[in-house]
């Protein structure tokens, strides 16, 4: 919890997690620091809750006076992302993503921000969207900071839209490692594309209900967000246009490798089937032959010949040959 004025930090952070039900005093100084900044135009507060219960949520909503409604959104994991507009607050759920290098995949979370004009609340879903980053770099820069409430919103939303940009970046370089793996000589697993398709398919998720959101925030205008920022909330939406048309361009390229891996796959179990179907083929004949031999009729001259048996052995072996040498020719073994 951080209380600021005229963009610097006035009071230090104080950690509430676990206590704010039961301890009276951090709910008294917390109320008090509310009303100062509703008497002072220039202060505000800013609060952050990770994961928090339904008794600490509850304790910091009836001293903000949050809509129960948006409170129960806040809290949902599974929440889209919106933006809720009313006369005296302004909601936002975004959706968190990291990505992991050392395993190739993403990791998500939750952001749910209340915007009051003397206060921020930021409750944090997932193991995902530390903002003291944010934080920090919003208190090195008091020319930003002295805007109130309206500096820390775009704070996290560039933050987050920024994070959308690393993981589109990270996301195109693993799709040229496997372009690379597709046309290399040892067979690749369509379980790789199948997974990148899925993680690219959940960064777009993310982004594209920004588009409308970032637009929105930029035509507000008035006292609830100050003009400096409108061409930043522009810029922002710009930013979720690339990111948007990147995994665009992210899923027709993994639906091309897509097609490749399993032209490919098609190919060699075909080539598979070749080699099978030729040495089927080979086989039949000594095996007919045999089979005619073992029928035991009674009038087979030729088992009574001196050279029947090496006549009988040759002839399969020459036929199997000549089998073997056509099918060699024709490239199917």
């Amino acid at each position: 919890m951080g209380y600021y004025r005229r963009g610097q930090l006035v009071d230090v952070n104080i950690d509430i997690a676990g206590e704010l039900p039961g301890d009276g005093a951090i709910v008294d100084e917390m109320s008090a620091l509310v009303e100062q900044a509703r008497v002072d135009d220039d202060a505000f507060l800013w609060l952050g809750l990770l994961q928090p219960t339904k008794p600490e949520i509850s304790a910091v909503a009836e001293i903000l006076k949050l809509d129960p409604l948006l409170v129960e959104d806040a809290l949902n994991p599974r929440q889209r992302t919106k933006l809720d507009v009313r006369q005296d607050q302004t909601f936002l759920v975004l959706k968190v993503i990291n990505y992991i290098d050392e395993t190739s995949s993403l990791e998500t979370g939750q952001l749910a921000v209340f915007v009051g004009n003397h206060f921020v609340l930021t409750i944090r879903l997932g193991p995902v969207g530390d903002l003291r980053p944010v934080r920090e770099e919003l208190e090195s820069s008091p020319e930003l900071l002295k805007y109130g409430p309206s500096a820390v919103l775009y704070a996290l939303l560039d933050s987050v839209v920024d994070g959308y940009l690393s993981v589109t970046d990270e996301i195109a370089i693993d799709i040229e490692e496997l372009e690379e793996q597709v046309f290399s000589p040892d067979p690749t697993d369509p379980g790789m594309v199948y997974r990148l398709k899925r993680e690219n398919l959940e960064l777009r998720r993310a982004a594209v209900p920004l588009i409308g959101i970032s637009a929105e925030l930029s035509e507000i205008g008035g006292d609830r967000i100050p003009k400096v920022f409108l061409p930043l909330f522009e810029d922002i939406n710009d930013h979720v246009l690339r990111v948007r048309d990147s995994a665009d361009t992210n899923d027709n390229l993994l639906i091309t490798l897509l097609m490749a891996t399993t032209a490919r796959s098609d190919l060699q179990q075909n080539s598979d089937m070749r080699k099978i179907s030729a040495w089927v083929a080979i086989a039949a004949v000594p095996t007919m032959i045999a089979g005619i031999y073992g029928m035991n009729f009674d009038f087979m001259p030729e088992l009574h010949w001196r050279f029947g048996y090496l006549l009988v052995i040759g002839g399969m072996a020459t036929v199997a040959f000549l089998m073997f040498r056509a099918f060699k020719r024709s490239g199917w073994l």
